[in-house]
């Protein structure tokens, strides 16, 4: 689960760590106290939506201006100007793709004087199984870009958990950003609070970028994003009432009320699979065929008629679905289940595009038999193959 910059900061804020001082602002009324709040003289209005390169961003709306979604603003009105401007205006960013996404909540920070910028992340390495960090003196960049063009410009250690953070971690992190003296200790002091803050909250991602140097020689957190395990998240309510479903793709939101593992793709050929594996390579073989998956679905190994019948339903809600591949291989799943699920899907939502099926396992023959005299018209697959072979061949035709 994803949170948005201002809870973050909130979050990291209880634990210790140096953040500047801001308002979240959901209306453009609360503009004005917000920015009387912080004082001034410079203030920074700062789009809350869950993606990265807000800075580089533009607004498809022309009343929204050209500044991108991170602004400065030198004056109590032209904070109010930016906020008026960018509240529920749709922000585009090199990760939200070109629908963008509708800015729906705004943070107004107070300015901060720069002297330097630095990165500095952490997250869970399955090599491992630690916590690992991530520091490099090339902050406010895309690290991918970083690692690819000067990758000797990454410093990367993991800690172990029997000890936590040692001093020698500090002294690392300080030598890979070189500073010297209270800057230092200052960078020893955050990657304890920042441990502890990771491991506490169960997060699985907690990227800082830019961590800064002001000129008044202060490590302060300019930026964060954080992300938590949602298999943890029973043991954190608090952090569970942060979701904001506004950001979240309705169809995904749906699934998780089932248990199924879905993630929408931009894609026109819907996927019911048993497995991540399974659903992973058949992506790959539409793929391989030519068109693209429209979702990543995983049904799991113990579905039941109803569960089923909701997956079906989540993939007919998508209006680009232009057919449905159905691949099931019943180890403990059954495969009379799967198909009496997507006989009673489809008499409730109806079929108005091709779909193929692919039983193979547990109760197969039962399952096929179903299906058959069911009087739907589905197209029977008799491996992975033919099965993409064939929803490719139906779609293309339609």
């Amino acid at each position: 689960m994803n949170i948005h910059e201002y809870q973050a900061k909130a979050i990291l804020k209880e634990f210790g760590a140096p953040v500047s001082r801001g308002v979240a602002v959901l209306k453009v009324e609360q503009a004005e106290a917000a920015a009387k709040e912080l004082g001034g003289p410079l203030w920074v209005v700062k789009s809350q939506i869950h993606a990265g390169g807000r800075g580089k961003g533009k607004f498809k709306e022309a009343s929204a201006g050209d500044k991108g979604g991170v602004r400065l603003a030198k004056s109590i009105d032209e904070v109010k100007e930016n906020v008026k401007q960018m509240l529920g205006a749709t922000l585009v960013t090199v990760q939200t793709g070109p629908a963008g996404k509708q800015v729906n909540r705004l943070y107004i920070e107070e300015g901060a004087d720069i002297e330097k910028e630095f990165y500095l992340s952490a997250l869970v390495d399955r090599a491992t199984s630690r916590v690992s960090f991530v520091v490099s003196t090339e902050g406010g960049m895309d690290i991918e870009d970083v690692a690819h063009h000067t990758p000797e410009k990454i410093k990367t250690f993991s800690v172990d958990p029997a000890t936590g953070v040692m001093p020698h971690h500090g002294r690392t992190v300080a030598q890979a950003l070189n500073l010297t003296g209270d800057l230092a200790k200052q960078a020893g002091k955050l990657v304890d609070i920042l441990y502890k803050a990771f491991v506490a909250k169960d997060m699985s991602m907690l990227e800082i970028n830019p961590l800064i140097v002001t000129k008044q020689g202060d490590l302060r957190v300019l930026d964060a994003k954080v992300s938590f395990d949602s298999n943890a998240l029973y043991r954190h309510p608090d952090v569970f009432a942060l979701r904001d479903e506004t950001e979240e793709d309705a169809k995904e939101i749906e699934a998780s009320k089932h248990d199924l593992s879905y993630v929408a793709l931009d894609g026109d050929i819907g996927c019911m699979v048993n497995g991540a594996g399974l659903a992973m390579a058949t992506m790959d073989i539409i793929k391989l065929y030519g068109m693209e998956p429209a979702n990543f679905l995983d049904v799991g190994g113990g579905a039941t008629t109803e569960k089923v019948t909701a997956a079906f339903k989540i993939i007919t809600a998508d209006p680009n679905v232009k057919g449905i591949l159905v691949n099931i291989f019943g180890g403990i799943m059954r495969c009379d289940v799967i198909a009496e699920g997507v006989i009673a899907a489809v008499k409730e939502v109806g079929l108005k595009v091709p779909l193929v099926v692919r039983l193979e396992g547990t109760n197969v023959d039962l399952g096929k038999k179903i299906i058959s005299e069911s009087g739907l018209n589905v197209i029977s697959a008799d491996d992975l193959d033919d099965a993409a072979q064939k929803i490719v061949k139906a779609v293309k035709e339609v």
